[in-house]
């Protein structure tokens, strides 16, 4: 049972990256006036606002697919689960560390929850799972 809650969970998160997917491609807003990831301490000023979000999507939808499979090998039992949980969960935090606005304001907007939630799958992947 512990084992398919825990699939589910990182099925889930996975999918809560699309979100963040809709609001970087500006399909809408997460929340009003929320403006991830422009502003993006590394990109932005190189890239520009239209390839800094189109980046973001692209990593969002990456990282999203790499937690949805790896959830659903957690659910079926498959060894291949662990390793893409493992890579999901790291490259889903770089994506948001990489895309946060360099700001210690609004840090939730930023991704921190799922930086938060990233570091408990991780270690709940490599000790337990």
């Amino acid at each position: 049972m512990p084992r398919i809650i825990f699939g589910l969970f990182i099925v889930l998160h996975g999918l809560v990256h699309l979100l963040y997917f809709g609001q970087s491609a500006g399909y809408f807003e997460l929340k009003a006036g929320m403006a991830w990831p422009d502003g993006s301490w590394v990109f932005s000023k190189f890239l520009g606002k239209e390839v800094t979000r189109n980046l973001a999507s692209i990593a969002l939808v990456a990282a999203g697919i790499g937690l949805v499979v790896g959830g659903a090998g957690i659910l079926v039992s498959q060894f291949w689960g662990q390793p893409l949980i493992v890579g999901g969960t790291v490259f889903s935090s770089i994506v948001y560390i990489l895309f946060w606005n360099g700001r210690m304001k609004n840090l939730a907007d930023q991704g921190l929850i799922g930086i938060l939630i990233n570091i408990t799958i991780l270690v709940i992947a490599l000790t337990v799972a």
